[in-house]
C-alpha cells in the first residue's frame, strides 16, 4: 500500500485513525474560516480607513477665512497638492478594499464552503458503513455464540445416548411409552421498550409509535374475507403499506421498502392472511392484518367485529380471527401436527438441525461481514485518498489567497512594499508538501493492515476460507511446507515475466499502486481454502496477482516474520550493526529465522528465493531495491502492536536488504539446520563402507600400471588360501569407486581446509558434485524443496549475456554450482558383486 493518507490513518477499529484524520481536516477547516476573517476585516478596515481620509477634505474646508482667500500663494498650493493626495489615497485604499472583496473573499469563502461539504460528506459516508460493519460484526459474534452452544448441546445428547445403550437388559426391562402429545404455548413477545431495527436504520420505541401512528393514518385500513378462514379485520395491501414506505420511509427501491416491510413482520407488527408463511412482498393481492400490539402501542382503538350468536350450522364466515371461535381455531392450527415440517423429528436430529442451521447461519454472517469489511476498507482507500487531494488543494489554496492578498495591496500602494515583501516572504515560506508530511509524519495511526474476521470451524478446519488463516495450518492443510497459494503465484508470475515487455515493466509488477478493489476481486475468487487452477489467475493483469500476495502475507493473523523477534531483529540492528562484521550479523540473522516455524521458513525462503533471482536477471538498480524493500517491509516482519515508535522504525527494510544481499548464507544453514534435525537419528549411525565392487578388475590393473611405472620394488601380495574371500583396497582419487576420501579424519582435516561445522556439505569447489548428483549416480534429494516459483523464466533479451556463461549459468539463469552445492552428497551402501 502506498504511503499517504490511504496508508497511514488506520486502526483495528477504523474509527480511531480516521477520527485522527478528520479531526486534521475539521481544523483545517476551522483555519480557512480565520484566514477568511482576517481578509474579510482587513477590507473593512481599509474602507472605513477610506471614508476617514475621505471625510479630511470636507471638514478642512468648513473652516472659512483660511487658504481661499489666498488663490495665487504657493502655500495654498502646497495645502492643495496635500489635499489631494489625501483623496487620492482613500481611493487606493477604496481599492485595496475592492480587491480583497473580489479577489480573496468571494471566490475563497465559496470555496471553503464546497471544501467543508467535502470534508463532511466523506466523514458521514464512512461512520455510517463503520456502523454497518460494527452492527454486522456484533451479528457475528452472537451467531458464533448460538453456534457453538448447539453444537455443546450436540456432544453433550450424543454423550447422553452413548450412556444410554450401555445396559441392553434394562432398556429391554423397560415399557414403550407413548408419547404424548404437548401444547407448545408460543413465548411472550419480547419487551416494548427495545429498539426496533427497520431496514438500515434502528428505531427507539417512542419513534416506532411515531411511525405507526401515522402509518394507522395514513395506509387504507379495512376488511378482507378469506375462504373458509372468515373475515380479517384491519388489514391493509402489501402495495399501499410499500408505497407508504418508500414515501414516507426514505426507501431508495421497491427491494428495499420489501425488506423494512419484511422487518415489520418479523417484529410482530403485520402477519400474513390467507396464504401460507409470513413473507412480505409488493402486492396488492397480498394481504396483512395490524396485529393487536400494534393498536396497543399507539393507543388507536382497534377495531373488531362484534360476536355473531353461532348458529348450529357453525358458518364459516363466524370463524374470524378476533372472535374466540376463531382464536381458538388458529391456536390448534397452530399446534396440527400437520402443519410442523419436521413430524417425526426426536429431540437429538431437532439439535443437530438446529446446529447445521446456526452454523450456516454463522456461515452467512462471516461472509456478510468480510463483504462489508472489504467494502469498507475499499470506500476508506477512495475516501483518504480524496480526502489526501482535498487538503493538498487546501495549503495550495492558501498560499494564492496568502499571494493574492499581497498583490491586492502592492499593486496600490508601493509605500507598503516593505510590508507586501514581508507578506510575500510569509507566502513563500508555505510549503503545501511538507505540511502534508508534517502531518503524515505526526499524526497517523498506523499503515495499512487489515485485520480479518474469519470462519472458526467448531472442529479446527480451515477448509473454508485461504486469507486471514493461520500460514501453518494453511500449510498443513495443504500438505506442503509452502501454502499453495504462495507457491501458485509465485509459478503464475514466474510463467508470464517473459511476456512482459523489458525489464521496466517485470520490476515495475511489484511497485504497482493497484485498486484495492480489484485486488480483493482476485482475493474472492481465490479465497476458497482449496486448490485453485492458474486459468483464474489468467483472467487478471499481473500486477493485480502480485498485489494479490502482498494482501495475502498482510492479512495473516502474525507477519512471515513472526512478530515475537522483532525485538531481536530490533537489538541486531541497533547493537551489532555497529561494532560488529557482516559475517557475525548474518549469522546472528540465521539463529534467529531458525526460531521460525518451518512453514514460516520455507514460505520466507520460496518469496526470497524469487525477488533475489528477478533482481539478477532484470539488472535491478539501487533504487528500485530500495523501493521493493520498502514495499514488502510491513508483508514480511512487523511489529506485535503499532505506536508511535515503531511506525518510524526501518528494522523490516534493513532485515529484507540483508535477505536479499545473504539468501545464501541464511538459507543454506537454515536448511542444513533443518536436514540434521529431521534426520538425527540416521546421522548419528556410523555409515558401511561400500562394497562395491563393479569396477574391482579395472582397478586392479591401473594399480599395477602405476606400481610399474614407478619401478619400485614392492612384494606381490600373497596368494588367497582356498576357501578364503580377499577384498583389495583401491587407491586413487575421486574416479575410483569408492565416492569419497578414505583418508582418516585427522588427514581430512589437514588437507581439506577449514570448513564450518555448520555449512553445507558440497558447498566448496573441491565438492565431488557433479550435475547436482553424488558421484555414485544417485540423485540427491534437495534437503528443503523450494517452489516452482524459485526459477524465474528467461527474458529473451538476457539469452545472449547468460550464453556467455554457459559453463556457469543454465538456460534459465540459474548457477548449476549453486544447485549442486545445495543438495550436498548423498552415500548409498550396495552389496558387492562377487
Amino acid at each position: 500500500m502506498a504511503s499517504g493518507f490511504a496508508g497511514s490513518f488506520w486502526s483495528s477499529d477504523y474509527a480511531g485513525g480516521l477520527g485522527v484524520l478528520f479531526g486534521k481536516l475539521q481544523q483545517g477547516v476551522q483555519e480557512n474560516q480565520q484566514l477568511l476573517t482576517v481578509a474579510r476585516m482587513r477590507a473593512d478596515a481599509e474602507e472605513v480607513y477610506a471614508n476617514s481620509l475621505s471625510s479630511i477634505s470636507p471638514s478642512s474646508e468648513r473652516i472659512t477665512g483660511g487658504f481661499s482667500r489666498d488663490e495665487g500663494a504657493s502655500v495654498r498650493k502646497a495645502y492643495e497638492g496635500v489635499r489631494t493626495e489625501m483623496e487620492q489615497a482613500a481611493q487606493n485604499h477604496r481599492k485595496i478594499a475592492s480587491n480583497i472583496r473580489e479577489l480573496v473573499v468571494s471566490p475563497f469563502s465559496r470555496w471553503c464552503e464546497a471544501h467543508a461539504l467535502r470534508v463532511q460528506g466523506s466523514q458521514d459516508d464512512l461512520q455510517s458503513r463503520i456502523k454497518i460493519h460494527d452492527r454486522q460484526a456484533e451479528a457475528v459474534r452472537k451467531f458464533r455464540s448460538q453456534y457453538y452452544n448447539k453444537c455443546r448441546l450436540v456432544e453433550d445428547v450424543e454423550e447422553e445416548d452413548k450412556l444410554a445403550f450401555q445396559d441392553p437388559q434394562s432398556e429391554a426391562a423397560q415399557s414403550p411409552k407413548m408419547k404424548v402429545p404437548t401444547i407448545k404455548m408460543s413465548e411472550p413477545e419480547e419487551g416494548e421498550n427495545e429498539p426496533v431495527e427497520l431496514g438500515d436504520e434502528t428505531y427507539q420505541p417512542e419513534q416506532v409509535k411515531k411511525i405507526l401512528n401515522h402509518m394507522l393514518d395514513t395506509i387504507k385500513i379495512g376488511e378482507v374475507k378469506v375462504p373458509i378462514l372468515g373475515l380479517y379485520q384491519n388489514t391493509s395491501s402489501g402495495s399501499d403499506i410499500t408505497e407508504y414506505i418508500q414515501k414516507h420511509l426514505n426507501a431508495s427501491s421497491v427491494s428495499y421498502a420489501e425488506r423494512i416491510g419484511q422487518d415489520m413482520v418479523n417484529a410482530g407488527f403485520l402477519r400474513l392472511i390467507g396464504n401460507v408463511g409470513n413473507a412480505f412482498a409488493n402486492s396488492s393481492r397480498m394481504n396483512y392484518q395490524w396485529k393487536t400490539k400494534v393498536f396497543q402501542m399507539t393507543g388507536v382503538p382497534e377495531k373488531k367485529k362484534p360476536l355473531d350468536r353461532v348458529s348450529s350450522t357453525m358458518s364459516q364466515d363466524s370463524f374470524t380471527p378476533d372472535s374466540p371461535v376463531g382464536a381458538v381455531q388458529e391456536y390448534l392450527q397452530g399446534w396440527n401436527p400437520l402443519n410442523n415440517q419436521f413430524p417425526n423429528e426426536t429431540p437429538s436430529e431437532r439439535l443437530r438441525r438446529e446446529a447445521r442451521e446456526s452454523d450456516e447461519r454463522y456461515k452467512a454472517s462471516v461472509k456478510k461481514l468480510d463483504s462489508l469489511r472489504c467494502n469498507l476498507e475499499e470506500a476508506m482507500i477512495d475516501h483518504l485518498r480524496f480526502m489526501e487531494r482535498c487538503e493538498l488543494d487546501r495549503l495550495k489554496a492558501i498560499k494564492a489567497v496568502i499571494l493574492d492578498f499581497s498583490g491586492a495591496v502592492s499593486n496600490v500602494i508601493p509605500s507598503l512594499q516593505s510590508t507586501v515583501d514581508k507578506m510575500m516572504l510569509f507566502q513563500e515560506t508555505v510549503q503545501p508538501m511538507g505540511d502534508l508530511r508534517y502531518l503524515l509524519e505526526n499524526y497517523k495511526t498506523g499503515p495499512f493492515v487489515p485485520r480479518v474476521t474469519i470462519y472458526e470451524n467448531y472442529y479446527n478446519s480451515v477448509d473454508e476460507q485461504t486469507f486471514g488463516v493461520d500460514l501453518e495450518a494453511r500449510a498443513r492443510s495443504d500438505r506442503k511446507r509452502v501454502p499453495l497459494l504462495v507457491t501458485t503465484i509465485l509459478t503464475f508470475l514466474d510463467n508470464h515475466y517473459p511476456d512482459l515487455e523489458g525489464d521496466e515493466a517485470r520490476r515495475g509488477i511489484w511497485l504497482v499502486d493497484v485498486p484495492l478493489a480489484q485486488t480483493h476481486d482476485l482475493r474472492t475468487a481465490i479465497n476458497t481454502g482449496k486448490t485453485f487452477p492458474h486459468e483464474v489467475l489468467e483472467k487478471y493483469d499481473i500486477p493485480i496477482v502480485a498485489s494479490a500476495l502482498k494482501l495475502y502475507l498482510l492479512e495473516l493473523p502474525d507477519s512471515l516474520v513472526s512478530s515475537h523477534v522483532y525485538e531481536i531483529v530490533k537489538t541486531i540492528y541497533s547493537t551489532t550493526a555497529a561494532d560488529a562484521s557482516e559475517e557475525t550479523r548474518v549469522s546472528v540473522i540465521q539463529s534467529t529465522l531458525g526460531q521460525l516455524r518451518l512453514a514460516n521458513i520455507a514460505s520466507l525462503d520460496a518469496i526470497t528465493t524469487h525477488f533475489t533471482r528477478l533482481i539478477e536477471l532484470t539488472s535491478a538498480d539501487e533504487g528500485y531495491i530500495t523501493a521493493l524493500a520498502n514495499a514488502l517491509a510491513p508483508c514480511i516482519l512487523r511489529p506485535r502492536q503499532e505506536s508511535t515508535l515503531t511506525m518510524n522504525e526501518r528494522y523490516s527494510y534493513r532485515l529484507i536488504r540483508d535477505l536479499f544481499a545473504h539468501k545464501d548464507a541464511i538459507f543454506g544453514e537454515l536448511k542444513r539446520a533443518s536436514t540434521l534435525t529431521h534426520s538425527s537419528s540416521g546421522a548419528q549411525r556410523p555409515r558401511a563402507i561400500s562394497t562395491d565392487e563393479s569396477n574391482r578388475r579395472a582397478n586392479y590393473e591401473e594399480r599395477s600400471r602405476a606400481i610399474a611405472a614407478q619401478r619400485s620394488p614392492r612384494a606381490t601380495s600373497p596368494a588367497p588360501r582356498v576357501g578364503s574371500h580377499r577384498r583389495d583396497r583401491s587407491v586413487g582419487g575421486p574416479e575410483t569407486r569408492f565416492p569419497i576420501n578414505t583418508t582418516s579424519p585427522v588427514e581430512r582435516r589437514g588437507t581439506a581446509g577449514t570448513r564450518n561445522s555448520l555449512e553445507v556439505p558440497g558447498s566448496n569447489d573441491n565438492s565431488p558434485v557433479v550435475d547436482g548428483k553424488g558421484t555414485n549416480g544417485v540423485d540427491s534429494p534437495p534437503e528443503h524443496p523450494a517452489p516452482s516459483s524459485t526459477r524465474v523464466p528467461l527474458p529473451r533479451k538476457h539469452a545472449g549475456s547468460l550464453a556467455r556463461n554457459a559453463g556457469k549459468r543454465d538456460s534459465v539463469g540459474s548457477l548449476r554450482g549453486e544447485e549442486a552445492a545445495s543438495r550436498g552428497v548423498q552415500l548409498e551402501d550396495k552389496p558387492m558383486d562377487d
